[in-house]
């Protein structure tokens, strides 16, 4: 009985074949990185592999190596998306992306840095303004806004 159904019912196959399951797409290639990078810290790796690579993510994560978070980058070109091998010192607790890119005027810039850093004189947000990108504090000397791009402490 079975294999008279099978018969009966193989012209569908084709049809089915055309709903096979789409592949997962990356949203955010920024949170993928410091999601790798945080998961790394919490187990902790000396060294982490993000890909792919891009130029947000490049100056993002020369913030973080400018405030002592992580060490060397290490940009490897495969000549596809690019990717990045990052040392990791055990310093991080925590990195995110703030998604949407939300518009900080200088003046929100405390009430945002109150509100998602854990105390004052800890932790940095990262803007990316007119100026390029930078860490909260820079752009406060600055004296410019911008469009936050993520946290990490």
């Amino acid at each position: 009985l079975a294999q008279a159904e099978f018969q009966t019912r193989q012209h569908l196959v084709p049809l089915f074949a055309s709903y096979l399951p789409a592949r997962m797409v990356r949203i955010s290639v920024l949170r993928d990185c410091l999601n790798n990078i945080c998961n790394a810290e919490k187990r902790g790796k000396r060294q982490v592999l993000c890909r792919p690579n891009s130029k947000v993510i490049i100056k993002f994560l020369q913030v973080m190596q400018k405030h002592g978070y992580i060490g060397d980058l290490e940009i490897v070109d495969d000549h596809r998306s690019g990717k990045v091998v990052v040392d990791l010192l055990g310093r991080i607790n925590k990195c995110g992306v703030i998604s949407p890119r939300f518009d900080v005027s200088l003046g929100d810039i405390e009430q945002l840095a109150s509100d998602l850093l854990p105390s004052r004189q800890f932790g940095h947000l990262v803007l990316t303004t007119p100026y390029g990108v930078m860490d909260h504090e820079e752009a406060r000397r600055k004296h410019t806004g911008g469009k936050i791009v993520g946290f990490f402490f």
